[in-house]
C-alpha cells in the first residue's frame, strides 16, 4: 500500500500514514461535533509508528478536550488533524484532512446517542453541487 497524505487547510502542516489500522467511523459524540463544528466527525487509528508529521509541527496547538484527550489543530488556519489518548498506541487521525484517498469507507456510526434533533440525514434531498 502506498503512504497516505494529509495536511491543514492552509498548508502549514502536512503528515504521512503508512496506513489507517482501523476502520474508518463517523463519531457523533458532542466533543467531535463541537470541535469540527459539525454533525460528525469522520475518524481513524492509526498507529504510532504509522504517523509521521512531515512539515509545520512547530504550527501545532493543542487542546485537552476531556481528561487525558488531546485535540490538535492548527494554530494559522485551525483545521483539527489528530487527537491522541497519550496511554494509548495509536493516535485518530482525522480522515477529512487526508489528500490522499485511503482506499476505505466508513465503517460505523458511533456515539448516536449524543444525536441531536436536528441531525437527519437518511431522509434528506442530496445534491452533486450547492443550489441557491
Amino acid at each position: 500500500m502506498k503512504k497516505l497524505r494529509g495536511s491543514c487547510l492552509c498548508k502549514a502542516i502536512e503528515y504521512e500514514l503508512d496506513s489507517l489500522d482501523m476502520p474508518i467511523s463517523h463519531c457523533h459524540c458532542q466533543t467531535c461535533r463541537k470541535a469540527h463544528a459539525t454533525a460528525f466527525a469522520s475518524t481513524a487509528g492509526v498507529m504510532r509508528e504509522h504517523f509521521h508529521w512531515i512539515k509545520g509541527q512547530d504550527r501545532l496547538t493543542s487542546y485537552e478536550s476531556s481528561p487525558g484527550k488531546f485535540r490538535y489543530f492548527c494554530s494559522a488556519c485551525g483545521s483539527h488533524l489528530i487527537a491522541e489518548r497519550l496511554a494509548q498506541p495509536h493516535v485518530i487521525v482525522r480522515v477529512a484532512t487526508l489528500d490522499t484517498d485511503p482506499l476505505m469507507t466508513p465503517q460505523a456510526h458511533i456515539w448516536t446517542v449524543h444525536d441531536v434533533p436536528w441531525l437527519e440525514y437518511d431522509s434528506v434531498d442530496k445534491h452533486p453541487q450547492w443550489q441557491a
